[in-house]
């Protein structure tokens, strides 16, 4: 059998992402691959999208007059990055994200910026009304391609248990 796979017929193998609820042991830690460059195009149509208009991500001449000199990545496309390299490996089986708090900014992300991220169990729980789901809260950090720390945050997700998702067929 193949890492990240089962067999579902003979030399045959669907791949698996996520993890159940069984899975997460407090303290491990996750690295999220690969990275992720962040392209000037990203932020212009992350800004577009959610309509952020503020210049400090898209007008060049403006970003020159600030203490960064140049166009900064919109923080909340740096959360969703982070988050979305984190869903293949610890949310992929999760019924609902519960919320994230702690959400810290501690650098600035440019254009051009490679971001890796990594994810800390930090605590885990059966679900007191959902007895087929437990409740799973990791700490996610991201990285520039410096090793500076950019982005921190505590994620609380509901998590199937094995034999309950609507993957296990």
């Amino acid at each position: 059998m193949r890492p990240g796979c089962i067999e579902v017929g003979p030399q045959r193998y669907r791949e698996t992402f996520g993890r159940y609820y069984e899975e997460f042991t407090v303290g491990d830690v996750y690295e999220h691959r690969p990275g992720r460059t962040i392209s000037e195009t990203d932020n212009h149509w992350f800004t577009l999208l959610t309509m952020n208009t503020h210049p400090l991500h898209f007008d060049h001449e403006y970003a020159k007059k600030t203490e960064f000199g140049k166009p900064l990545v919109a923080s909340p496309l740096t959360l969703a990055i982070l988050v979305g390299m984190s869903v293949s490996d610890v949310s992929q089986k999760a019924v609902a994200n519960l919320g994230w708090k702690d959400i810290r900014l501690t650098a600035p992300v440019f254009h051009g910026d490679t971001l890796y991220a990594e994810s800390e169990v930090i605590e885990k729980r059966d679900s007191a009304k959902r007895p087929t789901q437990g409740v799973v809260t990791i700490r996610t950090t991201g990285r520039n391609q410096h090793g500076i720390v950019v982005c921190e945050y505590l994620r609380t997700m509901l998590v199937w248990k094995r034999g309950h998702g609507p993957a296990d067929d």
